[in-house]
């Protein structure tokens, strides 16, 4: 199966009953808090980051029962990171993926509490005895998804959006702040998925490296872009916020046909990335194709 859409359905199918089945049933106490926690990670979402999981891992060569766990985790963080996201003391957003978002659903303490346990969830599913035959390599995801989320990571890089609301930060400034804020759960994403198999390959995980930190800056290069161009509806969630809060984007700073071109540059260098790899790397390809040719 060479097409890139009903691999993606696949994994995206997956996910979604990993993650089903990881998560608290609805009905055990604390029900509320359960019932919110599944409400915020299931049923939505396009799930790049396991799907960046599962292709590093068909790179390397492990085995999808592996990554399930690892790309669960990941998406764990991410939808913890959106519910908080959303919060009146941080961007204060009504909507996520298409629906109310959790704390307008459920009420701001209850999202906090779904932020906390779904991080400490994400947590669990990696510490679960004999993961992986290495006891070195699954430590090794522990230690590289709690990177990619604190302070040295998507923590951090919220923490440095905050600051910046109505600033004008240079391009390098915006790249730094945005190689934590996204990128980092990206990079994690893709390397969770090469620890998965049975022996790491050097060349490969270097390959991977690169090839998600350029696809982890694209991807919000291209989210900036379509906060500018499409609509709610489209996008799942309130569009022109960052206008609207003055915040600094890749079109603010470096103007919309420029930002353009940045993805197809970043695009372009993630390929090359990939180059020495070949057909062994189609899904990694296909991937960076799928994030940076979504509609603008």
């Amino acid at each position: 199966m060479t097409d890139f859409q009903p691999w993606a359905q696949d994994i995206q199918a997956r996910t979604e009953k990993a993650l089903c089945a990881l998560l608290p049933a609805p009905e055990l106490a604390p029900q509320r808090l359960h019932q919110a926690m599944r409400y915020a990670v299931l049923g939505g979402g396009k799930r790049v980051r396991a799907l960046l999981a599962h292709a590093a891992g068909e790179l390397c060569g492990a085995a999808s029962e592996k990554v399930d766990a690892a790309a669960a985790a990941v998406e764990l963080v991410h939808a913890y990171s959106l519910v908080h996201d959303d919060l009146p003391c941080m961007d204060d957003d009504d909507l996520r993926r298409g629906k109310p978002s959790c704390h307008k659903q459920f009420d701001d303490a209850t999202a906090l509490l779904v932020g906390d346990a779904l991080q400490s969830l994400a947590f669990q599913v990696l510490a679960q005895p004999k993961l992986l035959a290495s006891k070195e390599n699954q430590l090794g995801m522990v230690h590289l998804l709690a990177v990619a989320s604190g302070s040295r990571g998507m923590a951090g890089g919220q923490a440095i959006d905050l600051g910046s609301v109505g600033l004008s930060l240079t391009q390098a400034e915006l790249e730094f702040m945005h190689i934590h804020k996204t990128g980092a759960l990206i990079r994690a994403a893709a390397l969770l998925g090469a620890y998965c198999a049975p022996a790491m390959d050097i060349t490969k995980t270097q390959a991977l490296d690169r090839y998600a930190k350029c696809i982890g800056l694209a991807f919000q290069v291209i989210d900036d872009i379509l906060d500018t161009q499409a609509d709610t509806v489209t996008l799942g969630k309130t569009a022109g916020k960052d206008v609207e809060n003055n915040k600094p984007t890749y079109v603010t700073i470096l103007g919309l046909e420029r930002a353009r071109e940045l993805a197809r540059e970043l695009h372009a260098d993630a390929l090359k990335a990939l180059a020495p790899h070949g057909a062994a790397a189609l899904r990694l390809t296909q991937l960076a194709d799928f994030i940076t040719q979504r509609q603008f």
